[in-house]
């Protein structure tokens, strides 16, 4: 099979395109022809090293074993199965559910020995993969390139927003909003919960887009009077803040959210570490989430979420697998809008 492993920390040199045999699936697995593994910053950073470069640099405390095939969001069709399993999945189309984990129902995120397709174990920028039969789910929607924008990012974004309770009629302010995260993170904002949904993005050419999501307002992070601007529209501080940039905006939704207002962050494209004045979180009584992922429950739902067409998929563009260091080099740019989706 054609497979694109990460040899090592580093550019995108360090992946190669190779072939290998398909893998074997062992009790209770299932093999999985990929159709489509949309793209994430998880699989670019651990590349990167930005997760560390030694020991610490994975999930688990063993850190990547190299080489190792990256790609999470993953969807495919059922093409064997192993011992312990009768035939009757071959040929299912199926999204699949991207860790392991020992941990019990609702805790499976927060388990120590949580392992991660594409980091863990060999993932998705491959002709195949063998997974859990119990961790592949049917697919929400007809194509497989619409059905991989989820896996991850939706997850996330989903686990996100029930961290934060939102009531209807709130106001939520999504950063990062044009991105796989963001863009759900309007979604499941405003059309699964009903709250007010501000945007932040870099270019408001992509308000349309965004509003057609469910936002009711986009800004720029670019403006000198981000603060003011959103503080103003909303005749006052905001209920929460649903972040995956990091530094850049961290002051920013200190300064929005109201008097016992909520900060959720999941990601720090804009800055891995920031300062933080104590006096702030304190006298405002705010409560701070850090997010990754979510339950197999939160993942149940998301999909039935997508199933009835609340939560939409945002593609901007696919790539050949053999593309995957294009693909790379294109994810990383601004500008884009939605998911990037490998094709084998």
């Amino acid at each position: 099979m054609k497979a694109v492993q990460v040899t090592g920390y580093g550019d995108v040199d360090q992946l190669q395109v190779v072939d290998l045999l398909p893998p074997s699936p062992k009790q209770d697995e299932v093999l999985v022809r990929v159709k489509a593994c949309g793209i994430n910053n998880t699989e670019i950073w651990m590349r990167e090293g930005a997760y560390g470069t030694d020991e610490e640099s994975g999930w688990r405390p063993e850190g990547v074993q190299f080489p190792r095939i990256p790609g999470s969001d993953i969807t495919g069709e059922v093409v064997e199965v192993g011992s312990g399993m009768d035939d009757s999945m071959i040929g299912r189309r199926v999204v699949l559910f991207p860790f392991t984990s020992s941990g019990q129902d609702g805790e499976e995120h927060i388990a120590d020995d949580m392992s991660f397709i594409g980091s863990e174990y060999d993932g998705g920028y491959a002709e195949y993969v063998a997974w859990p039969a119990a961790l592949c789910y049917d697919m929400p929607l007809d194509s497989f390139v619409d059905s991989a924008a989820f896996s991850v990012s939706g997850l996330t974004a989903w686990h996100m927003n029930e961290q934060i309770d939102i009531q209807p009629g709130q106001t939520i302010v999504v950063t990062g909003a044009s991105g796989g995260v963001g863009s759900l993170n309007v979604q499941i904002a405003a059309n699964v919960h009903g709250a007010n949904v501000y945007a932040i993005v870099g270019d408001l050419k992509e308000a349309d887009k965004l509003k057609a999501l469910g936002a009711s307002r986009v800004f720029s992070y670019r403006s000198e009077t981000l603060a003011d601007e959103i503080l103003e529209a909303n005749g006052g501080p905001v209920d929460a803040v649903l972040d995956v940039v990091g530094d850049a905006l961290f002051k920013t939704s200190f300064e929005i959210l109201k008097n016992g207002g909520k900060f959720c962050i999941s990601g720090s494209a804009g800055g891995q570490t920031t300062h933080l004045d104590f006096r702030t979180l304190y006298l405002k009584h705010i409560t701070m989430y850090g997010s990754v992922l979510g339950t197999r429950e939160e993942f149940k739902a998301m999909l039935d979420a997508i199933a009835a067409g609340r939560i939409k998929p945002v593609i901007d563009r696919t790539f050949p697998l053999v593309e995957a260091r294009a693909a790379q080099t294109y994810f990383k740019q601004k500008g884009k809008f939605g998911k990037i989706v490998l094709l084998p």
